[in-house]
């Protein structure tokens, strides 16, 4: 089980009555749910059962496609986020994303490191730099790719890769990691390290992963949400959840009886 790290009691994130739909398809019923600073939340549940849908309404990912509508609340450290005047930018900053995939840039490690810096209007080399070597320390892969920061991104391995998109989502100083099944494409060694890696990170942020596997969120997480057919059924604490569920449909699911 992951090591316990003092918490805000205040939410940074909150969900509401939240409802999503894809044209007349709802596919996010009426999610209450609240996610504090610095703790692992990790949702699960079968395919297609909502659980990356709402994670990527956490920073307005779903805005890129056209049918949808959402109806509630989703509110992030005080403010309504899906409001005209969000300013989605600013927010995609402060809740940053890595995706199932790693998907590094086409240009140099360093490049893809301060991609965000530069967006941003950074052009300071030594900010850069301290950003740099900073994030990439950060995410564990310092020391396998400080000589080589200006070769191209594309030639790591899966894992590294993988933890060169962590590096580039937290050089811009988000609050939040969304992490959408991040290792369903890693080897064994390299699934190890990422899970090793978010230990660390929740002492910076909060972190919220979406994964297939249960005992990957029985290892990292702090509170474990199980999702099925667009329904929240029940959040908890995550061993609580995996030895003492309430609802009977999670301890099916949790047993292997359907899923």
């Amino acid at each position: 089980m992951p090591q316990t790290v003092k918490t805000d009691p205040k939410p940074i994130l909150s969900v509401s009555g939240l409802n999503l739909f894809y044209s007349e398809k709802q596919a996010l019923k009426d999610i209450n749910l609240v996610m504090r600073r610095n703790q692992v939340t990790a949702f699960i549940g079968p395919s297609g059962c909502g659980k990356s849908t709402l994670l990527r309404c956490f920073n307005r990912m779903n805005d890129l496609i056209d049918s949808v509508r959402i109806d509630g609340s989703i509110n992030f450290e005080g403010e309504e986020i899906n409001t005209p005047s969000t300013d989605v930018i600013t927010l995609r900053r402060r809740i940053g994303m890595v995706f199932q995939h790693s998907n590094p840039f086409p240009k140099s490690i360093y490049e893809n490191i301060v991609y965000g810096l530069r967006i941003a209007g950074v052009k300071d080399k030594s900010t850069l730099d301290e950003t740099v070597e900073r994030s990439l320390r950060s995410a564990a892969i310092w020391d396998e790719v400080k000589d080589r920061l200006h070769e191209s991104a594309l030639g790591l391995s899966g894992g590294q890769a993988q933890r060169i998109c962590i590096a580039r989502a937290i050089a811009v100083n988000p609050e939040i990691i969304l992490m959408d099944e991040p290792c369903s494409a890693l080897d064994p060694i390299s699934t190890f390290k990422i899970e090793e890696l978010i230990e660390e990170l929740k002492l910076e942020y909060t972190i919220i992963i979406v994964t297939h596997n249960m005992q990957q969120a029985a290892r990292v997480s702090d509170v474990t949400g199980f999702f099925y057919m667009g329904e929240l059924i029940e959040a908890g604490e995550t061993r609580k959840i995996f030895t003492n569920p309430e609802k009977a449909q999670t301890e099916d699911y949790i047993t292997g009886r359907f899923g």
